[in-house]
């Protein structure tokens, strides 16, 4: 049984590639469709023709599963609200997002174990503890993958949103000197940005609907900051309010912050070259030392042991 659970977690992790690069492929298809679609009848384009399709099948039952606990008590409030805040500042906002999390969380934590169990059993030969060792580090690995998963989608996110700002920045500037107004402005660089950057378009999408169906558009602005956590859209957030307040010029702020958030992020890039030579330092020593050591010591060392063979 030990043998053969290598080739079933090869198997499992084959099926979980392969369902991945389909969800992929399909989802470029639509974003295709979509595009053609709007090249096509610009006229019908809206924020609601950007977004996916709406999937139908497993996802829908995970949504159900996730729903129902949300919505039955066991889940306290607290560990709720923290969850709808880690999944918004990851992009994965609204209810589906808590319900497909929670569901899936479910399910891995109680869906794993069983299938070890079955597994497990079905092979026989392994001791007692170990049995229930395995199970409980199913258990623990279901819990916290989710976590995890969402962790790795939320850095991602906040990537796109902090790479794709400035370039935003500057089409917002085109747009408030031709004559639109802010929440006009906005939700055109969400448009336009839908198939560049997609976190960027979310968020500026989102920050103008706030603004036109709230009344406090100083919220709406600032929104999009503690959403997220960037440093980048505070400021963005902050600088808009200002410009709002004290009626400065709106184009030649923005400009000066695409320039501060691209020198910004100059000085990053420049910070990560600057540590490449202490990063190579350990793998110099490990692979590249060891082989001028025994370029240049190996005929002497060779020279030595056939001395001392003759003697």
């Amino acid at each position: 049984m030990t043998a053969a659970l290598p080739w079933l977690g090869a198997g499992a992790l084959g099926m979980i590639g392969a369902a991945l690069l389909l969800l992929r492929m399909t989802e470029r298809e639509n974003r295709v469709r979509a595009r053609v679609a709007i090249a096509v009848h610009p006229e019908t384009a809206s924020g609601a023709s950007l977004r996916p399709p709406h999937r139908l099948g497993m996802l829908d039952l995970v949504a159900r599963l996730g729903a129902w606990l949300a919505h039955s008590g066991w889940l306290p409030a607290a560990t709720r609200v923290e969850f709808e805040r880690t999944l918004a500042q990851g992009g994965w906002g609204g209810s589906r997002g808590i319900e497909l999390f929670i569901g899936g969380k479910v399910l891995l934590t109680l869906g794993l174990p069983a299938l070890l169990y079955l597994g497990l059993e079905s092979g026989g030969g392994i001791s007692r503890p170990a049995f229930i060792a395995l199970l409980g580090g199913g258990a623990v690995v279901g819990l916290l993958l989710p976590d995890f998963v969402l962790r790795q989608i939320r850095a991602r996110y906040l990537r796109q949103c902090e790479r794709g700002l400035p370039d935003a920045l500057d089409m917002l500037v085109i747009c408030t000197q031709a004559g639109l107004a802010l929440e006009a402005a906005i939700e055109r660089v969400a448009l336009e940005f839908a198939f560049a950057n997609r976190a960027v378009s979310e968020e500026l999408g989102l920050c103008a609907s706030e603004m036109m169906v709230g009344s406090d558009r100083r919220r709406a602005l600032l929104g999009m900051g503690e959403r997220t956590g960037l440093d980048s859209l505070k400021r963005f957030g902050a600088t808009l309010v200002q410009t709002l307040q004290f009626g400065t010029p709106l184009s030649q702020a923005l400009r000066v912050l695409a320039a501060e958030m691209r020198q910004d992020m100059l000085t990053r890039f420049e910070e990560r070259a600057a540590r490449l030579p202490v990063l190579l330092t350990f793998p110099m020593i490990l692979f590249i030392l060891p082989c001028v050591f025994i370029v240049v010591g190996g005929p002497a060392a060779i020279r030595v042991a056939h001395i001392f063979t003759k003697v």
